[in-house]
């Protein structure tokens, strides 16, 4: 029983706290008083600037195209000054339209298109009036944003998606923009290069070209979220950045010097993502709960999408040879879709390029060499040409050869007749697949009789993964200032992998004639693990002779020309994840990224064979769990694999190197 004293003590303290809260609650119902004025001390701020731009050599307009559902998208506009019948080069983005648009403060178009995603010179020279976009639900636009937005189907029951975002803008784009002659491209990098495909799906009768240059085609398969399988953690921060806010105020921040500590200090790519508040975002929850290449993935795949609809728009698909981020896409679309075209209209080009490298400087990667700018070459020789044909309707301008394909190793560009081949278009060749095999004393071998039941073995031990470049890793990031070197670690030297006694190291004798390939090498091992899952990175690697007079520094350097990775658990199906039998010879064969290089006399051939490429890929624990996403710290055990001697890569061989094309 309570005291006298208590309870009138808590009454008065009940009616205080009433009366502070009528209180509160008069102060917010009361109108706010107006801002004082002070008319003899006026702002010298004007109501809205107008800024002066008589100097300008284009006009920037920003308006809001509404979609079929009502939904307004952001799109800068920028017309030449005085341009007259204009084409309209339109490229769709989640990167900031504004931003896109307005590289400096400069009077000049040129100045303010230099940088991404512009192939600033051939816009300027070429008239164009240059529009880009805000997707919906990102940055300036309206509505909701998903991750590479489905098409209306299963996974999107909406009535819209990109398909029809792009047909509606090109409908307001040409009957509102009085300096078109009515002829619309599409063209963009990465992302902005996928919505260019999504373009191809019933498009619009004023689109006349695309050029998807490094598009992400399947997430799953071999782009930027999974390869065969293994996630690429590495891209935790951009899926962070990029989904959590409208316009990527959050930022994923750095807690390491070394990315290869803040990896493994996390333990799992799940733990590290819940660590930095990623279960927010709706799209980590679907990529998380899909490890497998389900329905989910396989219905967004758009080379199986575009497999599905007829070549109408001419199109260019432009590839990458050290693409870190999307090195599947482009090839896989050309294959997808050129056995359908019938009238010439499906062009592909292969640069010695990292990442969107076509629109920059093009002479050298990292220490690669290529002697001229290839870039600058690609965009005056085969991108000028392409427009002016399709959008200016210039039918003097010839078409550009089927495939442009530079060969690295000589430094060449080749002109094809079709992909893969080594063949010029007027030209006689074949591929003939060749297995270069990996035998004992650490030989690799062009051809010859297996070794069945011969192995080479190491240990794996997820608590010392193999890094996938030489420590310390820097973050992720294109901003080199910030010493953000990933565009080009694929050109590293692979020496520093060679050398570990947890990577299995085959190479050939030194080159006497030079060895061309022309194509997808095609790993085919024969593993084990004692482990029940495990992961199996196979790198191609071009040996460069112990000393380059003319570069020293390339002197021994060895630059992996194919690599990829595959997890164990999918050997019998990409939907189907099984654990393995422990100590027993499995086969695995999965392809490696397209390589058009030629291994020079002098060189040797080079292959590693490695479970971990940390922290690139996620680590596998070595032991069969239901979703690696989740693993947990005593799941990851060491595991002894043996690499039989029946292993081999099969290499798409050149058996006749063409001369007469090469330019």
């Amino acid at each position: 029983m309570k005291s006298p004293s208590t309870t009138v003590a808590r009454r008065y303290a009940l009616a205080c706290a009433l009366a502070l809260a009528g209180l509160a609650q008069a102060q917010t119902a009361a109108p706010t008083p107006p801002a004082p004025q002070y008319p003899a001390l006026p702002s010298e701020t004007p109501a809205e600037f107008v800024a002066p731009t008589a100097g300008f050599n284009y006009v920037k307009r920003s308006v809001m195209i509404p979609m079929r559902d009502g939904t307004r998208l952001n799109t800068v506009i920028i017309v030449p000054k005085g341009a007259k019948n204009a084409p309209i080069l339109l490229t769709r983005t989640p990167y900031d339209a504004s931003s896109l648009t307005n590289h400096a403060e400069s009077s000049d178009m040129e100045s303010i298109l230099s940088g991404y995603d512009n192939a600033a010179d051939v816009i300027v020279q070429g008239g164009y009036i240059r529009v880009v976009q805000d997707v919906r639900g990102k940055y300036g636009s309206e509505g909701d944003y998903v991750m590479n937005r489905p098409l209306h189907g299963p996974l999107n029951p909406t009535p819209v998606d990109h398909s029809t975002d792009t047909y509606d803008t090109i409908d307001w784009l040409v009957k509102n923009i009085p300096e078109t002659n009515g002829r619309v491209g599409i063209i963009g990098i990465s992302y902005d290069g996928f919505l260019p495909l999504m373009a191809l799906v019933n498009p619009h009768p004023a689109l006349k070209a695309a050029v998807p240059m490094n598009p992400m085609v399947d997430g799953w398969m071999g782009d930027d979220w999974f390869h065969h399988g293994a996630f690429r953690q590495i891209n935790l921060s951009y899926i962070l950045e990029q989904v959590v806010t409208r316009g990527n105020a959050a930022k994923w921040y750095v807690s390491n010097y070394d990315d290869y500590d803040m990896y493994m200090r996390a333990g799992s790519a799940g733990a590290l993502a819940r660590e930095r508040g990623l279960e927010q975002s709706g799209f980590w929850r679907k990529l998380s709960q899909h490890p497998a290449y389900d329905s989910f993935w396989q219905q967004q795949a758009m080379d199986k999408i575009l497999a599905a609809q007829p070549v109408t728009v001419p199109t260019l698909l432009v590839h990458s040879l050290w693409d870190a981020e999307d090195i599947y896409g482009p090839v896989a679309v050309y294959k997808a879709i050129k056995p359908k075209d019938t009238n010439g209209l499906v062009h592909l080009t292969l640069g010695p390029w990292n990442h969107g490298g076509a629109i920059g400087d093009g002479s050298s990667l990292g220490a690669l060499k290529f002697g001229t700018d290839t870039a600058l070459y690609w965009r005056q020789e085969v991108l000028k040409p392409f427009l002016d044909r399709y959008l200016k309707g210039d039918t003097n301008t010839p078409p550009i050869p089927a495939v442009t394909a530079f060969e690295t190793g000589t430094n060449k560009w080749r002109t094809l007749a079709s992909w893969p081949s080594g063949c010029p278009e007027a030209g006689a060749c074949a591929i003939k697949p060749v297995p270069l095999r990996l035998a004992a004393n650490q030989k690799a071998v062009l051809g010859g009789a297996p070794e069945a039941k011969a192995y080479d073995e190491y240990v794996s031990d997820p608590a010392k993964p193999v890094p996938f470049r030489q420590r310390p890793i820097p973050p992720y990031g294109y901003d080199e200032a910030k010493g953000q070197t990933w565009p080009r670690w694929m050109v590293d030297d692979q020496r520093e992998a060679s050398g570990r006694t947890d990577v299995a190291t085959f190479v050939s004798d030194v080159l006497t004639v030079p060895v061309k390939i022309s194509g997808e090498p095609v790993a085919n091992l024969v593993a084990s693990t004692s482990g029940t899952d495990s992961d199996w990175v196979v790198k191609l690697i071009d040996v460069y002779p112990d000393q380059v007079g003319s570069q020293p520094q390339m002197g021994g350097y060895q630059l992996m020309i194919s690599g990829d990775i595959f997890r164990g658990r999918y050997r019998e199906g990409y939907d189907k994840p099984k654990a393995l039998a422990a100590n027993k010879p499995l086969s695995y064969r999965f392809d490696l990224p397209t390589a058009n290089h030629v291994f020079l006399p002098g060189h040797r051939i080079m292959v590693q064979v490695q479970s971990s490429w940390f922290p690139l890929y996620d680590r596998n624990p070595q032991t069969f769990v239901d979703n690696i996403f989740f693993a947990r710290p005593e799941d990851y055990k060491k595991a002894t694999q043996r690499i039989y001697h029946s292993s081999y890569i099969e290499l798409p061989l050149v058996e006749k190197p063409m001369s007469a094309a090469a330019r």
